[in-house]
């Protein structure tokens, strides 16, 4: 890892800059251990120990500098997307709005995901009515991402900043997240507008794929680590427009040749048919996890994002996180979307980044605009 002083600086940035932080907030950092029945590779040993180590030190660095960091943490979830466990949620929210929650017999359905749109909002009138108990600042430093899950929406509604670096590693600290935070902004803001004007989005790569992204009634947003708002909620390390497809409209082929944390060892190919991925081919071993994961739940086969990398410092390709901020690149993600957007909850949230890829924006009115040519930013 590297040595605290580094660290502090960079922890510094994180908190001020990225988080805005006031006197008298308080901040949460949280983060998850591998589970027994997990076998990581090595190297993703490795990173998840020096990840967990990091979240110690940034929760002992917010309290010592700000007076006020706590720390959680908590066995893996099963994926990203999957709700994290009820600890979590106490120290987010607190004794009360905890109590109420299990009283109306919504925390359990909450945890499962099986909420109904009703018991969504009366679980959000509940935090809303005790929000000045909920945690200001949220790092999320677990290896999962929480991003796209109800306890994550419901501290964001409010009005907790929450900073989610799901698989994130600590040597980022000194590569994607030293970038030029209000260049990345003005570039990603005139990216969205783009994406705005658009009905369709045509993405071309050299390795075969070749989707038809339906925009229709849905805005794109931009993801540009600014989080100082009441309620902001983003990835770090930043650098993204991103938007969720209107449902069973999207179609073509993906053709996946890196996974979150590796290049696959053969690429897989998923044919997508009214917004859902209905066929998927190849040899490699993560086909297998897919698999299983839409054997279990039919949601998760939905096409359920289209995002655009704006990050300049971002490089690495074997990190899903990073990856998919690289400037350049798009990535499609399968599974929940409710979080930005969309209408399709699933406790799975997977993104797959394509390199060199070629975005066509098309109009209303048919015409239409290369956004991005084999990689190289036209905006």
């Amino acid at each position: 890892m590297a040595d605290h002083t580094s660290l502090d600086k960079a922890f510094h940035s994180l908190f001020e800059i990225n988080m805005g932080i006031k006197p008298g907030e308080r901040i949460l950092v949280f983060s998850d251990i591998i589970r027994p029945d997990e076998t990581p590779s090595a190297s993703d040993l490795d990173r998840r120990t020096r990840l967990n180590a990091t979240a110690r030190v940034a929760a002992d660095f917010a309290a010592a500098v700000y007076g006020n960091g706590g720390f959680v943490q908590f066995p893996a979830t099963p994926a990203s997307g999957a709700e994290p466990p009820e600890a979590l949620w106490l120290a987010t929210f607190g004794d009360s709005i905890i109590a109420v929650l299990k009283a109306d017999d919504l925390l359990t359905k909450l945890l499962a995901k099986a909420a109904s749109p009703d018991e969504i909002a009366q679980a959000r009138e509940i935090v809303l009515e005790y929000r000045g108990d909920v945690a200001d600042i949220i790092i999320a430093l677990a290896n999962n991402s929480t991003s796209h899950t109800r306890f994550r929406a419901l501290a964001c509604a409010a009005g907790c900043r929450f900073a989610s670096l799901p698989h994130f590693d600590p040597e980022m600290f000194h590569t994607s997240m030293t970038v030029d935070w209000d260049a990345l902004a003005d570039r990603t803001a005139r990216l969205v507008e783009a994406v705005n004007k658009a009905e369709w989005i045509r993405v071309t790569t050299p390795n075969g794929t070749d989707m038809m992204i339906c925009k229709q009634g849905r805005n794109a947003g931009g993801d540009d680590g600014m989080l100082t708002a009441p309620g902001s909620f983003g990835n770090l390390p930043a650098g993204e427009a991103y938007l969720a497809p209107l449902e069973g409209k999207s179609h073509g082929v993906m053709v996946i040749e890196w996974g979150p944390t590796r290049k696959l060892d053969e690429p897989l190919r998923l044919t997508v048919e009214n917004g859902v991925a209905v066929k998927l081919e190849g040899n490699d071993s993560h086909r297998a996890k897919l698999e299983a994961r839409f054997a279990e739940n039919v949601n998760c086969r939905n096409i359920a994002e289209l995002g655009i990398g704006t990050n300049d410092k971002a490089s690495r390709p074997d990190n899903v996180l990073e990856a998919e901020k690289i400037l350049g690149t798009i990535h499609i993600a399968l599974g929940d979307n409710t979080g930005f957007g969309g209408t399709v909850s699933a406790p799975f949230h997977e993104d797959y980044v394509f390199y060199q890829p070629t975005l066509t924006a098309i109009m209303e009115d048919g015409s239409e605009r290369i956004i991005i040519d084999a990689g190289s930013m036209l905006v």
